[in-house]
């Protein structure tokens, strides 16, 4: 099962999910996913927007993601998260970790 799909913007690879939780049950096949992507692109986005729910298998996932993006000297940054989830990232102070926009055209209109 396609957990993400992709499509380009401006040279920035843009990640979205086809799913409401980024939770235990799927962060594995999630990162497997995800991995493939990261390797070959520089910039990239990842589309919150659908997700409801992250928990902290999911929360582990978007590090090992922004980890990886770090070695590989190439960028990594999240956007459209929900009220839900970015409560999640405000508690856990992911906030300060990670780079959060509100849509591709702030991100676009941030790297131009």
């Amino acid at each position: 099962m396609n957990l993400i799909n992709t499509h380009e913007k401006n040279q920035l690879t843009i990640i979205s999910f086809n799913m409401n939780n980024l939770d235990a049950s799927n962060a594995e096949a999630f990162r497997k996913q995800i991995r493939p992507i990261l390797e070959k692109n520089k910039k990239i986005a990842i589309d919150m927007s659908t997700l409801q729910f992250v928990d902290s298998s999911g929360l582990g996932a978007l590090l090992s993601c922004l980890r990886f993006c770090n070695e590989q000297e190439s960028s990594l940054v999240l956007f459209g998260l929900q009220r839900t989830v970015t409560a999640l990232f405000e508690l856990m102070r992911m906030h300060r970790v990670f780079n959060l926009f509100s849509s591709v055209e702030e991100i676009i209109g941030a790297t131009s």
